[in-house]
């Protein structure tokens, strides 16, 4: 039996293990014992693209995130009472944002017999912000899909300060459950 060798003179051997991956914050993400943490989530931080990657300033976990996105949820117990879903702080630089937000609701409540009934609402509305106070350019651009008594239930959107502001009011007798997704964009 023969073996065959041949000798590597220049370079270095495969396979080359990444010690480091460059990201768009927190740079860089460092492997430990060559395992490299890599996770998906969500962040209300203003980039253009939709997506960054978070290198956790070093440590070992890589997030993925998708950008310029707001949730959040809520749950009403009456048809007087409205319950912020979210308050979005604009930021001190002068520009325009474009919110499109989808929500869901769903009345978990089964009154008298009835089956629980739900809603959906789907819209955008602008805002101007001076970097200091906002300006609500169109307030309620929306499209409703709503099930019986639903059709009493409101979604508001406005300003307080410099915050865009989205308020929700449920049903009297009802629990709702509310969920929403809001993407922006915004230019200065």
């Amino acid at each position: 039996m023969s073996q065959f060798f041949v000798g590597v003179t220049t370079g270095s051997l495969p396979p080359s293990v990444p010690t480091s991956f460059v990201t768009d914050i927190n740079s860089p993400s460092v492997p430990l014992a060559n395992v490299e943490n890599v996770f998906g989530g969500s962040v209300t931080t203003n980039n253009i693209k939709g997506i960054q990657t978070d290198g956790s300033s070093g440590s070992n976990t890589l997030t993925v995130q998708l950008t310029n996105r707001i949730t959040a949820s809520a749950i009403t117990t009456d048809g007087v009472t409205p319950v912020q879903l979210y308050s979005f702080a604009l930021g001190g630089t002068p520009g325009t944002y474009l919110f499109t937000q989808r929500i869901v609701a769903f009345a978990v409540d089964t009154v008298g017999g009835l089956n629980p009934i739900g809603a959906v609402y789907s819209g955008f509305r602008g805002i101007r912000t001076t970097g200091a106070s906002a300006v609500l350019i169109n307030a309620n651009q929306v499209i409703v899909g709503e099930e019986g008594s639903f059709t009493v239930a409101e979604v508001v959107n406005s300003v307080s300060v410099n915050n865009a502001v989205l308020t929700v009011t449920g049903i009297a007798g009802k629990t709702i459950h509310w969920a929403v997704l809001t993407d922006y964009i915004f230019t200065a």
